[in-house]
């Protein structure tokens, strides 16, 4: 019957633990392919995980929800290649690239917002500004 944590061996001395090595794709180039090519699967193809890439691609990043899912495991650091290792440039890049993808959804709002507005404002103003409608 195993017992947690393992024993250590008899020995005395602490084993130490291995540590995983690290994947030879960039952590930068992961979180560029999922923001922006991630619908069509390029993520997931530059990682060799060529199965799931074509899928993604198939339906256009799972509509929508497969590359937000993505975006937010590779964010989070958590991505893996197809060898299972991590990536290994993940901790210098971290904050950089959470700063942009804020700034990139934050400007998608407000963009989406003014466009809104913009559409909006002719149907209920236009008649009182003929210089709006080019008359």
């Amino acid at each position: 019957m195993s017992t947690y944590p393992p024993v250590a061996p008899s020995s005395g001395a602490p084993v130490p633990a291995q540590p995983a090595p690290a994947s030879d794709r960039s952590f930068i180039a992961t979180w560029m392919f999922a923001w922006l090519l991630g619908f069509f699967g390029v993520d997931r193809f530059y990682l060799g995980k060529v199965g799931t890439g074509i899928l993604k691609l198939l339906t256009l990043g799972g509509f929508g929800i497969w590359w937000l899912i993505d975006l937010i495991l590779t964010l989070a650091g958590v991505q893996r290649d197809k060898e299972g290792r991590l990536l290994p440039d993940f901790e210098q890049h971290r904050m950089i690239a959470w700063i942009i993808t804020a700034a990139g959804f934050g400007l998608w709002l407000l963009t989406t917002a003014i466009s809104r507005v913009f559409v909006y404002v002719p149907e209920q103003f236009g008649p009182m500004m003929p210089w709006w409608q080019g008359q």
